[in-house]
């Protein structure tokens, strides 16, 4: 990183993964085109977990190269009068494997319908017994992961 002084620690990189509920999954598309795509996701393990349909132009390019990258934004505040924006964000790299254990999808179903409705047992064991035929799962193993922040958030935080 160029700029290291606005570079977060891994620590931080991580707390970021775990508050946040979105972000964007980059893959290489047809042709080589990049293709990035926005999913609801839940950090876990060191892990990235993301559901999905069984087929569709994702599921193709995950299949041809597991590579991808992820993108979380954290903060994204314009400051019109300093021009600038204040941001706070991570890049994951890393590869996705498709989840075939059937006890480990409903683990980690489990893990994000209780990110997304906590305290809601009852309905998402309804939610997992009615898709678990028709969801993937899929986990992103990180490699690597950078995050940054505006010079502006780093020197406030010193």
């Amino acid at each position: 990183m160029r700029r290291n002084r606005q570079q977060l620690s891994r620590e931080e990189c991580e707390g970021i993964l775990g508050r946040c509920t979105s972000g964007v999954l980059a893959l290489t598309g047809d042709s080589g085109y990049p293709y990035a795509v926005p999913l609801s996701y839940v950090y876990a393990g060191g892990a990235i977990v993301f559901h999905s349909a069984v087929q569709g132009h994702k599921v193709d390019a995950i299949k041809r190269d597991s590579r991808c990258s992820f993108c979380v934004i954290e903060q994204d505040e314009i400051k019109p009068a300093e021009f600038t924006t204040y941001f706070r964000s991570v890049i994951v790299f890393g590869r996705i494997q498709i989840v075939e254990d059937a006890v480990e999808k409903v683990r980690l179903l489990r893990l994000l319908g209780r990110r997304y409705s906590p305290n809601d047992e009852q309905g998402l064991q309804h939610e997992i017994d009615k898709s678990l035929d028709h969801v993937m799962l899929l986990r992103l193993d990180v490699e690597h992961m950078s995050g940054k922040e505006a010079i502006e958030l780093a020197r406030a935080r010193k």
